[in-house]
Order: structure tokens, then sequence, then C-alpha cells
């Protein structure tokens, strides 16, 4: 089980990203744009991934992967309990949906990517 302080251990120490409570959510976000999130009981933690991968990779592990709401389908966005994620995991999740907000060269610089 992943908790909101081990993601925001990990999270702000990515370039560029801020955390934010809205509505009694927590939010990490580059500028405007919101890559982790988490529900007001810190059940489930919502985060950025490519609209075209998220139905295979709800579809191999349901247990511990869900889709968003339907208003939320139009966003590169999949939702994880937090209490099926090891903290492995969990870091792969978050360093891959602030890679997908961050320019090229931010995220090379900060995982030392050619």
């Amino acid at each position: 089980m992943i908790t909101v302080e081990q993601v925001r251990a990990l999270a702000l120490t990515l370039p560029r990203t801020s955390e934010h409570l809205i509505r009694d959510r927590v939010k990490f976000r580059v500028g405007s744009i919101v890559y982790v999130a988490f529900s007001r009981d810190e059940t489930v933690m919502g985060f950025a991934f490519p609209k075209e991968e998220r139905a295979a990779l709800v579809a191999a592990e349901p247990e511990k992967f869900h889709l968003p709401s339907e208003s939320d389908m139009r966003f590169n966005w999949v939702h994880a309990w937090t209490e099926a994620l090891d903290e492995a995991e969990m870091e792969e999740l978050v360093i891959d949906a602030w890679r997908m907000v961050v320019p090229k060269k931010v995220a090379a610089a900060r995982l030392g990517d050619a």
C-alpha cells in the first residue's frame, strides 16, 4: 500500500512539480497540468497515462487499475487502488506520468536519458 506522503516525497523531487489541495484532493501538477491526484479518502490515485494503452493496463490487472469516470475518459488518465500498489510500482507510475507533462529535455535532464 502506498500513501500520499510517499508520492509527495517523490513528486516534489521532480522538476517543475507543485502540490495543490483542490476541493480536499491532493494534486501534483506541472504548470496547470495535473499528472497525479488522489481521491478525498486517499484510496485511489489517478495518474496521467496514454489513452491508447489504458484498456490493456486495466485488463491486465483489474484488481489494481480501473478506468476513470465517464467524464474523465477524454483525458490521458487511469486510476489505481492505493492499497494494491507497492512503492516500486508507484514510483514508475508517477515518474512516467510526470514525463508525459514536461518537455523531453527536462525529463532527460532529471532521469539521465540520452
